[in-house]
């Protein structure tokens, strides 16, 4: 004699499942008062929550389609948290996180303010990065970005970093990507070398004809202005290549 099925009326407070064996993901409003992020803060201080947790209190409202604590987790996932905090554009943080200006101008205060305090404390161990392999370590938050994101980092007189910052998001090409884009943070922060980075996330390691007329490019516009390109890293999940030129 087969089993029967013996259904009860759920009460208000239970998850109902409308299809057998379907995943429910908890959304904000099914968490507890104490479980919300705000709440959490608020309640145990902000040690306690994760960097998706925090993300969402800062960006405070998702929207139609998705709900705060969903969008923070997938863009975590998509775009990588470094890649996140060290864009300091708001207008591509708009691009990037599909959000209002003035929202992206939240994020990208509130990220300025970090970095503020934190180099303002004493005894900060400087980033020296001298190889492409230190390099590749260093960026290991683009191995798995969906898209491909070209990434600057500039360095003083002593091949100290003092500044990461996201260029570009799209295919690197010279129609995309200009000479003034990458050295414009370079005169900003006055950067004596510049050491580029893209990711493939095909997963092929082996420069394009575009990605070699680009850095050539850009070499010679350095040149010009005494800021030095020291190497150009294209990174995959599993290895990386320098792209060659005539650096010097």
């Amino acid at each position: 004699m087969p089993r029967q099925k013996i259904y009860t009326q759920p009460s208000s407070s239970d998850l109902v499942l409308d299809g057998e064996g379907r995943q429910y993901v908890l959304k904000l409003r099914d968490l507890p008062a104490d479980e919300k992020p705000r709440e959490k803060l608020v309640k145990y201080g902000p040690g306690v929550l994760s960097f998706a947790e925090l993300f969402a209190v800062i960006l405070n409202v998702g929207t139609k389609k998705e709900e705060v604590l969903s969008m923070s987790r997938r863009l975590l996932k998509e775009y990588g948290d470094s890649v996140i905090v060290n864009q300091k554009d708001p207008n591509k943080v708009r691009e990037m996180l599909g959000v209002p200006l003035g929202k992206a101008c939240q994020v990208v205060a509130c990220f300025e303010i970090g970095r503020r305090v934190f180099k303002a404390q004493d005894g900060k161990k400087p980033i020296t990065l001298r190889t492409a392999s230190q390099v590749y370590e260093y960026l290991k938050d683009m191995r798995e970005l969906p898209k491909e994101y070209l990434r600057g980092l500039y360095f003083d007189s002593h091949y100290q970093l003092i500044h990461d910052e996201v260029i570009s998001i799209g295919t690197v090409t010279s129609n995309i990507i200009h000479p003034r884009e990458v050295f414009r943070p370079a005169l900003e922060f006055s950067a004596s070398a510049v050491i580029l980075a893209h990711n493939h996330p095909s997963g092929i390691s082996v420069p394009s004809d575009a990605d070699i007329a680009i850095t050539r490019q850009i070499v010679e516009a350095g040149k010009i202005l005494g800021i030095s390109l020291l190497d150009h890293i294209v990174i995959t999940k599993k290895k990386f290549e320098s792209i060659r030129a005539d650096y010097d």
